[in-house]
């Protein structure tokens, strides 16, 4: 594979002007990011998903700015020349506009990455403004927000009314007036996200939302069967290493026990006379 240039905004933004698609995935550690790297995709995503892809939480507001911090760090050491998205935690970003700067700003600068993601619409507009106003990038998130799913009532499609489509498109618009560089959209029904790609001038990723927008979102344990407690509707799934990860430790347990394994050509040799020295050494 040809090393690519860095992917930038610009560069993202030229891809929609061309018409060109735009992945993105979910990554949370060095290896998966390394991988996604090679595989070209262009944008990646350390979402605070891991709360449930890694850690085994319930959902997604336990996670701290901390954890976020150190799992981007590990990702963009992965892949240095993808655009970097870093999720902003609950509670990050709500308080005010003063600790949203300050907690976006070590997103910024302790990880490297590209922008930060934060979720809301309308309600959000002025901390938005605030932060790019500081210099730092955002990438707005409307449709499904997990760290709102309390007050959705749980992960459930958005926006299946004309009256919750048109703020939803109010809100994407409200986000861009603001100055975010991205917006992902998720679990709308396809007709609301076109209505809001139509609206806006800045790249739209969907996860969940259909097809009519410059790029595509996944969770990656969602697509390679890795996670698999719940899988959304909307998840396509291009491989099972829930499956094949499980075969692989049953044969290892298995091998053990009944001592196929080790065999001598995963051991380290020794010459006979080293042997026998080390046994008269032994007597001594």
């Amino acid at each position: 594979m040809t090393e690519r240039k860095k992917i930038t905004i610009h560069t993202l933004n030229q891809m929609k002007e061309k018409g060109e698609p735009i992945t993105m995935l979910t990554a949370y550690d060095y290896p998966v990011a390394l991988l996604e790297e090679k595989a070209g995709v262009e944008i990646i995503l350390v979402g605070d998903s891991l709360g449930m892809t890694v850690y085994g939480m319930d959902g997604t507001l336990p996670v701290t700015l901390d954890m976020m911090i150190n799992h981007a760090t590990a990702v963009r050491k992965g892949a240095p020349t993808a655009f970097l998205v870093g999720d902003m935690p609950y509670m990050t970003y709500q308080i005010s506009k003063e600790e949203a700067i300050r907690n976006a700003g070590r997103m910024m600068a302790e990880t490297n990455c590209d922008i930060v993601k934060l979720e809301g619409g309308v309600e959000m507009a002025e901390t938005v403004a605030a932060m790019v106003k500081a210099t730092i990038p955002v990438m707005g998130h409307i449709g499904l927000t997990p760290q709102s799913t309390a007050q959705m009532g749980g992960f459930k499609a958005q926006g299946r009314t004309a009256e919750e489509a048109v703020k939803l498109i109010e809100d994407a618009k409200a986000l861009e007036a603001a100055g975010i560089s991205l917006l992902l959209v998720e679990a709308v029904p396809p007709a609301v996200l076109t209505e809001i790609t139509k609206a806006l001038s800045i790249p739209v990723i969907s996860l969940g939302a259909g097809a009519d927008a410059a790029g595509q979102l996944l969770i990656v344990h969602d697509i390679l069967g890795f996670f698999d407690r719940f899988v959304p509707k909307f998840v396509k799934k291009y491989a099972n290493l829930n499956e094949t990860i499980h075969s692989g430790l049953s044969d290892y347990v298995n091998e053990v026990k009944t001592g196929k394994f080790p065999e001598e050509k995963y051991t380290y040799g020794m010459k006979e006379e080293e042997v026998k020295k080390l046994k008269d050494l032994l007597r001594n």
